[in-house]
């Protein structure tokens, strides 16, 4: 049996994940409905999509009965309210990065799924690529002693992009783009939660974050280094260096296909999409849904890749680095 995944939102992402999940079996994967605010946009996006059913309220989309896994594809802002309908209504849930504004809302829907019975899982897909289990199974195997640094930035400007830059939509450049860089840390140290952290930045006039620098300090004297910037390109790569050599993911970390392993360098090619993306190597969705897909056959209710555990750290993480430089949203003060 396919699983059945209904889309909550129309935007660019849910667009992109679209195009992902056309690269998988369809006796595996089908997208039977979509939803958007109007009614309108999800006719439009399921006929682009040759998707069965549009709904012009979320609402609908929660309660049809039809639906076994839905992906949430809105803004941030609305993960938690959306998130606890789809959840409160017994629906499986694949929500969007970040998983919410903060650890709060994040502890929430944790709370619904398990009060549901049902599988949730924060969308951070780059620890479904192929290359990311590579990594991980290295770091298993010790292939380069212990671990001792590890850095990872990510840097693209957009400051032309409203979403990025106003507070009302959980604008900054940490939710948006440093959770990548924050993420790969978690996943090198095994989800070990880090003895310090210690952030410093730069705001925009809005109140958001436009660059910062985050260090972290793990037990066994291990550190780490993450930069990250809505104004300026940066490498978009991630290290690891260990005693016994060095693990490089080239840029872009966050969809990567080359890792580079003491020097010599390993190619994971992409599917080519059958329309025009929005975002880079969106191909690469299509590694998370199947993951979902996995999980749902073996009746698990998260996922050990990206585990709630995992999701609830890095929330926590990314609250403390926003506390010590000064960016707080409305959602905060609930």
């Amino acid at each position: 049996m396919a699983t059945r995944w209904g889309l909550c939102g129309a935007g660019k992402i849910s667009h992109d994940f679209s195009v992902a999940m056309k690269t998988l079996p369809p006796g595996d994967h089908q997208i039977v409905a979509v939803a958007a605010r109007s009614l309108e946009r999800a006719r439009e996006f399921a006929k682009k999509h040759s998707i069965p059913k549009a709904y012009g309220s979320y609402e609908e989309l929660a309660s049809d009965p039809e639906i076994d896994m839905v992906y949430l594809g809105v803004l941030h802002t609305e993960h938690w309210r959306l998130g606890l309908l789809v959840l409160h209504a017994g629906k499986n849930m694949l929500c969007e990065k970040p998983f919410a504004m903060n650890s709060r809302e994040v502890g929430d829907l944790i709370a619904a799924s398990k009060k549901s019975n049902v599988f949730l899982m924060e969308a951070i897909w780059s620890r479904c690529f192929p290359l990311h289990r590579e990594v991980r199974r290295l770091l298993a195997e010790d292939a380069i002693g212990d671990v001792k640094l590890v850095k990872a930035s990510f840097g693209s400007p957009q400051l032309h992009i409203p979403r990025s830059v106003e507070k009302e939509l959980g604008g900054g450049a940490l939710l948006d783009i440093g959770v990548y860089t924050l993420q790969f840390v978690l996943m090198v140290f095994n989800g070990e939660r880090p003895e310090s952290i210690h952030a410093t930045g730069v705001l925009l006039n809005s109140g958001v974050d436009e660059s910062m620098v985050v260090v972290m300090k793990f037990p066994r004297n291990r550190l780490a280094f993450c930069f990250f910037s809505i104004t300026v390109s940066l490498p978009n790569d991630a290290t690891i260096s260990g005693t016994k050599g060095t693990i490089r993911v080239l840029g872009p970390m966050h969809c990567p296909t080359t890792l580079e392993v003491n020097g010599k360098a390993t190619q994971y090619p992409l599917p080519e999409p059958s329309l025009p993306l929005n975002f880079t190597n969106s191909t690469g969705l299509r590694y998370e849904a199947e993951e979902v897909r996995q999980c749902l056959l073996k009746g698990l209710k998260e996922s050990p890749r990206m585990s709630q555990a995992d999701s609830l750290l890095l929330a926590e993480v990314m609250e403390e680095a926003r506390r010590q430089v000064g960016v707080v949203y409305s959602q905060d003060r609930q």
